[in-house]
Formats: structure tokens, C-alpha cells, sequence
């Protein structure tokens, strides 16, 4: 190491971001001490500050003089708690090149944090030309009091409380966002979100599942909403991959643009309007993949089965289907006596590669295995077919009639078939 060149030292220690890693090569020499003000990246780990010999400095100083040995400092990650005037420090020194940000808040049980002003939030305002924000465990009473964000590509919030206004005000000083996670959010009621240039964005309402949303960003590529009831969404030209779930209410309305570009589409929830499945089913035609996890329909409070659902017309309607994870309440509609009366010689499943099929009921045993040897017949480019035997709860014997079924079907079609 003594024979190396200082530039080539320089770039092996600028790789290390631990905290406690880089205070160790501190100790080494002076030759290697005078290295570390070339590293990029300084992390905090939850535990950084739990030795005896780091209590007695205070973690705030320790972290700001660290801060204050980086030449250009670009990616700042702390775990370990912090005080608002402690980060306020830290930014007065490495504000102007951080261009990532990733903290620990652990503040949504705090009520001091109605009081704090500044609060730690309105400080992170300082490193106005960041480029990706972290924040896990958020408490935001009132609106942070940010500019704009110029640069900022990705926002991801975990575990956060505030109302609709604040956020509001959160996603205005962001106008370029490419990404967005918004993770447990909790009092969230109505979301309104424009962001022209977003194309990721990752929504999870934690509550009652009543939420609303409506979202107009012509970029989007990729939707996950979790908990909302209302959802509207018309401008999806680019849209590929969608997944709506609401594990705590009920999906009563869903309002969609052009769906020609969708190839994933994932649907699952305790109770779905009738409607809204149907309205989903047809706008997403040309999708390649389907989940379906809906355990019932029904447009109040009663959980109504799924009424029945054509074979033939279904998969005549999705002829780009290559994989198809089927559970419970759809699988069951599939199967119903009428569904396989009227099918042409002429009827195939072209693209159909994949089928996951998960069973929890013995209940029409006969039309169900009728079904699964269906998908097989018109299924000729069918490679794999997966049967989940589920939480079968039946003191009958037709319970162990219909798994004999399933495991001599599973055993004449063996390359093809498996039983989980």
C-alpha cells in the first residue's frame, strides 16, 4: 500500500461509506486519513452511536465533523436519531453537493414535532439540488417549508402521517419527479397528484381503504395503488404496469384512459363492484399478465360470488394472455355449468403459457376440473400449469374425491402439471 499512487489510494477509499469504516482508516496513517475527504458516500447505521466512546461527543458533532472532512459529499445516509438543529448543520456544510438524501425521521409518535419550528423537515430544504429524497417514519402536521426541488427525480416516503394539504404542498416543490413511493401513508382521504415528467409511482393508503385518487401525469409507466376506493387515471398511453389493491375496503370505481400499452395487470381486494372488474377486464384486452385476487363483488356491504364468466368470451377477449394467476372467486366463475356449452373448433388460447390456478373450495368439483383440462386442450402453448390447494376446508368426503381428481389430472399430465 506504501508503493501506491496517492490518486489510486484515493479512489479504493472513496468506495467506503460506512461511518465507523471510514473513522477506522482515519486511524491507519496520515497518508490514508488525508485520503477519506475524497469519499462520495457517508451511511449512519442505526447502532453507529451505541459504543460508550461515541456517547460522550454527542452523535450530531460526530456526524458534522465527518461531514466536515468530504471535499464533495454527494450521498448522505443517517439511520441513527438526530435533532433537528444537528441536521441543520450537517446541510450548512454539504447541502449545495448532496444529491442524495436518506433519513431516519422516527418521529410519527412524537408530538413535540407540532412544536418544532424550524422542524427537521423545513431543514432538509437546504439541499436544494438533491436528486433522490428518503424519508422513513414521517410525522408532517404542517407543510415543510421548501422551494422547489429543481432536480429532484425520486421521492420515497415510508411510514407517514399527514393530511391532504401537506402533501399537496410536498409534491408542488417536487415538478420534475420521475418516481414516487408513498409507503403507509396514514390520513390521507383525497390525493390529487400532477406531475408531468412521472413515470414510477407506488401509492399504499393505509386506513379504511376509502381513499380517493386522481392522478394525471401523461408519462406514467408504472401504477401500484394500495387502499383506495375512487380511482381516475386518464392519461395512460404508456402505461405497462398496473396494480390496484385495497386489502381494508372496497374498489367501487375505477376510471382509466387508453390501455393499449398495458402488459401487467394485477386486481386484488377483499370486495370489487362488479362493475369496475368488468370495466378493468375490458380496457385491459391486450395484457400479457393477470392476477386476479378478488374474493367478491358486490356494490354494498353484502360479499356477493362472482356471477358467471364466459370461457370462451374471456380468453377471446385477452388473446395476448401469457400468464394468468387465477384465485378463488374468478376461478370459480369460470366454472360454472354454462361456461363450456358453446365452443367453436376453431377456438384456441394462442399465447397462453403460464397458469397459476389456486383452488380453496370442492364445491363443483366436476365443472372445475372440466375447466383445468380446458386450459390445457386450448392451451397449446401451455408450458406450466401450477394448482394451489388452499385453506380446502370441507368435513365431506367430496373434499378428497376432488383432490384425487386433481392429482390423477396432475399425474396423466405430469410435464406440464404441479400440484403445490
Amino acid at each position: 500500500m506504501d508503493s501506491m499512487p496517492d490518486a489510486i489510494l484515493q479512489c479504493i477509499l472513496s468506495r467506503i461509506t460506512n461511518a465507523r469504516d471510514v473513522s477506522s482508516c482515519n486511524c491507519v496513517s496520515k497518508r490514508w486519513k488525508d485520503s477519506t475527504p475524497y469519499i462520495r458516500t457517508l451511511y449512519f447505521p442505526r447502532s453507529s452511536f451505541e459504543t460508550p466512546s461515541s456517547s460522550s461527543e454527542g452523535a450530531d458533532n460526530i456526524i458534522k465533523r465527518m461531514v466536515s472532512r468530504v471535499v464533495k459529499l454527494e450521498e448522505l445516509i443517517v439511520y441513527s436519531p438526530f435533532s433537528p438543529d444537528g441536521l441543520a448543520s450537517w446541510l450548512s456544510l454539504a447541502g449545495q453537493t448532496l444529491l442524495q438524501l436518506e433519513l431516519r425521521m422516527d418521529n410519527l409518535a412524537d408530538n413535540r414535532g407540532f412544536h418544532e419550528s424550524p422542524s427537521k423537515l423545513d431543514y432538509i430544504g437546504a439541499a436544494k439540488n438533491l436528486e433522490s429524497l428518503k424519508l422513513w417514519g414521517v410525522l408532517m402536521v404542517r407543510s415543510p417549508k421548501w422551494d422547489v426541488f429543481p432536480n429532484l427525480k425520486n421521492l420515497e416516503i415510508i411510514g407517514v402521517r399527514l393530511e391532504d394539504p401537506v402533501l399537496s404542498v410536498v409534491l408542488r416543490s417536487c415538478p420534475v419527479l420521475t418516481r414516487l413511493l408513498l409507503l403507509g401513508c396514514e390520513g390521507v382521504r383525497s390525493v390529487s397528484i400532477e406531475l408531468p415528467c412521472l413515470e414510477e409511482c407506488k401509492l399504499d393508503f393505509y386506513g379504511m381503504g376509502n381513499s380517493s385518487l386522481t392522478l394525471t401525469s401523461p408519462q406514467i409507466e408504472s401504477l401500484e395503488v394500495q387502499g383506495c376506493s375512487w380511482i381516475r387515471v386518464p392519461e395512460t398511453k404508456h402505461l405497462r404496469n398496473l396494480s390496484i389493491s385495497n386489502s381494508a375496503g372496497r374498489v367501487y370505481m375505477v376510471d382509466f384512459g387508453n390501455l393499449s400499452a398495458l402488459e401487467y395487470l394485477c386486481m386484488r381486494g377483499i370486495q370489487w363492484c362488479w362493475d369496475a372488474i368488468c370495466k378493468m377486464l375490458r380496457l385491459a384486452s391486450k395484457v400479457k399478465h393477470l392476477y386476479m385476487k378478488v374474493e367478491f363483488t358486490g356494490d354494498y356491504d353484502a360479499l356477493q360470488p362472482f356471477p358467471e364468466i364466459d370461457f370462451v368470451d374471456f380468453f377471446n377477449s385477452h388473446q395476448k394472455l401469457q400468464k394468468f394467476d387465477i384465485h378463488g372467486a374468478m376461478f370459480a366463475a369460470l366454472c360454472q355449468k354454462n361456461s363450456l356449452k358453446h365452443v367453436d373448433s376453431g377456438f384456441g388460447i394462442p399465447f397462453l403459457e403460464e397458469v397459476v390456478i389456486t383452488v380453496r373450495s370442492p364445491l363443483n368439483a366436476e365443472q372445475k376440473m372440466s375447466t383445468l383440462e380446458s386450459l390445457l386442450k386450448y392451451g397449446k402453448n401451455l408450458r406450466r400449469m401450477v394448482i394451489k390447494i388452499l385453506e380446502m376446508k370441507s368435513c365431506h368426503s367430496s373434499a378428497d374425491d376432488f383432490f384425487d381428481e386433481i392429482c390423477r389430472f396432475r399425474y396423466m399430465n405430469h410435464n406440464i402439471v404441479r400440484i403445490e
